[in-house]
């Protein structure tokens, strides 16, 4: 089990681009058409699979909304933080 991060580490350690709303982080991706954001949900959950760390994932016309949490800890722990990290590594690519 990994430990939850406090408020300030948590403020240290969020990738550019992504909020904190309560026990989550997440960062809603724009795209200029559904098929691309269809594309990137798939990706994201390559990702999740390969790191054993399921996000929730909105696909809307527009936009992919990644929320993440460590359900088991009841918060935010390094895992969300890592997980982040690798979407973003990915979408950068």
């Amino acid at each position: 089990m990994a430990d939850l991060l406090s408020d300030e580490e948590i403020e240290e350690q969020l990738p550019d681009d992504w909020d904190r709303e309560d026990d989550e982080i997440v960062r809603t991706y724009e795209f200029d058409d559904y098929l691309r954001g269809v594309n990137f949900a798939q990706m994201v959950g390559e990702i999740a699979e390969a790191q054993f760390h399921h996000p929730e994932i909105i696909i809307r016309y527009a936009g992919v909304e990644i929320r993440l949490t460590s359900h088991e800890e009841g918060g935010i722990t390094e895992d969300d933080i890592e997980m982040a990290e690798l979407i973003e590594s990915e979408r950068n690519a």
